[in-house]
């Protein structure tokens, strides 16, 4: 089996040196990673500067080829595709994040993109984040995704699927077990920070330093703070499904042919839905 491993913290982090070292027990594992610090990058491909991808001769672990660039974990993924292994690996594996990846912030999530890079590829992917911020054992979670990753491998995934993975930071005894879970949602306080530069000019800082979780049971949100594994599927089609019919709805009764709306407005264009306003 061969895997190819990314993260968003950079090609040194604890995370990814942990993970590789799980996964080589039972795979050729081929790290291709940012070079630097790359977390909320979101899903993004790097079109206006060369890329560079370099292989490092001092990683810490024996038997791992492992490459490092200035680009995002997106762009990890599609070099090691194309540049550095030259075919599909059986397994892209992201993480492991220093920090949960939770609710909407799976949008922004640079860990995230890299697995989701690996579902366009048509390669079952992974990606994994610890459900804390200090004090972190990754030991643990590596082993826990070692594990996942030979099931994934015998089983595979649905199209356009992969699985996120948030494993708490907690001592493993006390882990209650995996819940397979939808995603959650989480607030962040004092959001944008205004200040001044020595200038006199106005400059802003984008942070979040109170996190709020949402309390509903089988979120991934919950779950993670209730001392389970938790593991959402998440798939690259975002279409709300459920919605068309409202969307088609509501646009119809704003036809020129069937405008029955209180404001008069009307679009000129007739609507093509699975229905229409009554």
């Amino acid at each position: 089996m061969k895997i190819l491993i990314t993260n968003d913290d950079g090609v040194r982090a604890p995370g990814i040196i942990a993970l590789a070292s799980a996964l080589k027990e039972i795979a050729d594992v081929i790290l291709v990673a940012p070079e630097s610090q790359q977390s909320a990058v979101g899903h993004s491909i790097t079109l206006h500067k060369p890329l560079r991808c370099v292989e490092l001769d001092n990683f810490p672990i024996d038997g791992i080829k492992a490459f490092s660039t200035n680009g995002t974990p997106t762009d990890s993924i599609l070099l090691g595709i194309h540049a550095v292994i030259g075919e599909k690996p059986d397994l892209v594996i992201s993480g492991i994040n220093g920090g949960p990846n939770l609710g909407a912030d799976v949008t922004y999530s640079g860990t995230v993109a890299g697995a989701l890079e690996g579902v366009v590829a048509g390669i079952p992917s992974i990606s994994c984040s610890m459900g804390g911020f200090e004090n972190l054992d990754y030991k643990g979670c590596a082993e826990f995704v070692k594990i996942l990753a030979r099931i994934v491998h015998e089983e595979s995934l649905p199209d356009g699927i992969l699985l996120n993975i948030n494993y708490p930071n907690i001592p493993e005894e006390e882990i209650k077990g995996i819940k397979i879970t939808r995603l959650g949602q989480r607030w962040y306080d004092d959001v944008v920070h205004e200040r001044v530069d020595p200038r006199g000019r106005k400059y802003y800082w984008i942070t979040g330093k109170k996190v709020l979780y949402g309390r509903q049971e089988g979120t991934d949100s919950h779950e993670i703070e209730n001392g389970f594994i938790s593991i959402t599927p998440l798939g690259l089609d975002i279409t709300s499904i459920e919605y068309l019919v409202n969307v088609a709805d509501m646009l119809s009764c704003y036809t020129g042919v069937k405008s029955a709306n209180k404001s008069g407005l009307k679009i000129p264009y007739e609507v093509f839905g699975p229905t229409a306003c009554k």
